[in-house]
């Protein structure tokens, strides 16, 4: 449980917040581990419980730089990053996990980033069966992902395998099932 909690404190802190405790992130997102550890009086970190938490994560929310020095977040943030990513093709369809509850909402606006630089998508509907399940009921979006794209939607995937793009029409829901 403790490692759960360490996990999403490091998600407020490398998404959203870094300045709570005087953490600089350069522009791609990227922060120093020591300087993350000393400046953390929440929990006791060191390196290695770092370390262990971005192997294990199965969602794979963070990442460690190739030197083994600085740490990022993969996706999500609220404030402004350049992740580096490249505008890909996607597959013809991908899926969004969302509760019922959200329905009338997107029908009419479509999918929204909100608080976030991206809507994120998946490849696989069970994977987007266990995000909307947060919500309550969970509902399935199909996304016409391949209509998006011939129409100019620029979708990047990250190294998690998160597909993001900036909007999701309405009507390129194709269909949504629980």
């Amino acid at each position: 449980m403790e490692k759960k909690k360490i996990s999403k404190y490091l998600s407020l802190i490398l998404r959203h917040q870094p300045e709570l405790i005087n953490l600089e992130l350069d522009s791609h997102g990227w922060a120093d581990i020591n300087t993350l550890i000393l400046n953390t009086t929440k929990y006791a970190l060191t390196a290695e419980l770092i370390y262990d938490l971005v192997r294990g994560n199965d969602k794979q929310r963070f990442a460690i730089s190739d030197d083994g020095k600085r740490i990022r977040a993969n996706q999500g943030h609220s404030i402004p990053i350049d992740l580096g990513l490249t505008a890909i093709q996607p597959p013809k369809v991908l899926f969004h996990g969302t509760a019922s509850r959200f329905l009338p909402s997107i029908h009419a606006k479509g999918l929204l980033k909100g608080e976030r630089h991206h809507v994120h998508l998946t490849e696989s509907a069970d994977t987007a069966r266990t995000v909307g399940s947060r919500y309550g009921s969970a509902i399935i979006l199909t996304i016409d992902s391949e209509l998006m794209y011939q129409q100019g939607a620029q979708f990047y995937k990250t190294k998690n395998d998160v597909w993001l793009v900036e909007y999701v029409p309405a009507d390129k829901i194709v269909n949504n099932d629980t």
